[in-house]
């Protein structure tokens, strides 16, 4: 766990506690701050300093954070469960039959794309944590990669569908999720930004970068509920469910809207509003 100190650095502590510090109203909106920004590209490490920063709230602590981040694979899974089982059963038939089709093609090109994160996030995961946790950082991340979301927004030609991801477009996207370990990147922000240079629509971007984050988080919360069995952490239950809760209840109502309005919608308003947010974050160190 890491508590934020006036150096403007995630410092590491060993927590007693998880848990007990969270009252109602931490717990109900730290789970909605986590699954609204999840899978929106706006960086939900950015939205997570605020309340510490501005309100002085706790820190939400290992447990409830592995929690809430269950709770967004809970959603992103239930939400795509027809893809995905498309897409197992696929790539089974294409095994046995030594044929693929357009489904099986997109589970190993998925599959692909997921592989870059595991061993830079295994390289690189204690050199983020101490070194790339400020404020100053997240705060340039969350303006530069808006921007560059901004330009392939505009730049994209947005062609083509994800049934069309090809190998080399996967990885692309994969090389570029590793990007997300810096804090104020955004996960769903920097992949829907590499999928949208390949050329794929914005809705098309999107069903990609969300079904890449099934095992991106899934890894991270298997890594999270390790550091929480292996360590001597007091657990309150009944508020580690209702986080994972409402932040499975939320990241889903994201995720059916988001879909529902990108094409016509667009990326620019999340472009404005991470500007905004990487402005305020700014004002913070002075």
């Amino acid at each position: 766990m890491f508590v934020y100190t006036a150096s403007a650095r995630y410092t590491p502590i060993l927590p007693i506690e998880c848990t007990a510090q969270l009252d109602i109203l931490h717990i109900i909106s730290l789970a909605l701050i986590q699954g609204l920004t999840e899978f929106l590209p706006i960086s939900s490490s950015a939205h997570l300093i605020l309340p510490f920063q501005i309100l002085g709230w706790p820190d939400q602590g290992l447990a409830f954070d592995t929690a809430v981040h269950l709770g967004s694979l809970i959603a992103v899974v239930w939400y795509f469960r027809i893809d995905l089982g498309h897409l197992i059963s696929a790539t089974l038939v294409s095994l046995v039959s030594g044929k693929t089709t357009q489904d099986s093609r997109l589970a190993i090109n998925l599959l692909i794309g997921s592989l870059p994160i595991i061993p830079v996030g295994f390289l690189l995961k204690d050199l983020v944590e101490i070194n790339l946790r400020s404020i100053a950082v997240i705060a340039i991340t969350t303006i530069s990669f808006g921007l560059v979301l901004w330009l392939a927004d505009i730049k994209g030609r947005q062609t083509r569908t994800d049934l069309e991801l090809t190998w080399r477009q996967a990885l692309i996207i994969g090389v570029a999720q590793c990007f997300a370990l810096i804090p104020g990147t955004s996960r769903s922000g920097v992949t829907m930004t590499a999928a949208l240079f390949c050329g794929f629509t914005r809705e098309s971007a999107s069903r990609i970068s969300f079904l890449l984050s099934i095992p991106a988080i899934a890894g991270a919360a298997l890594l999270k509920t390790i550091d929480l069995v292996t360590g001597e952490l007091s657990v309150d239950w009944l508020t580690l469910g209702l986080g994972c809760s409402l932040a499975a209840i939320s990241a889903y109502a994201c995720i059916r809207l988001f879909l529902n309005v990108i094409n016509q919608l667009g990326f620019l308003p999340f472009v404005l509003y991470r500007l905004v947010l990487g402005g305020i974050l700014l004002l913070l160190l002075f």
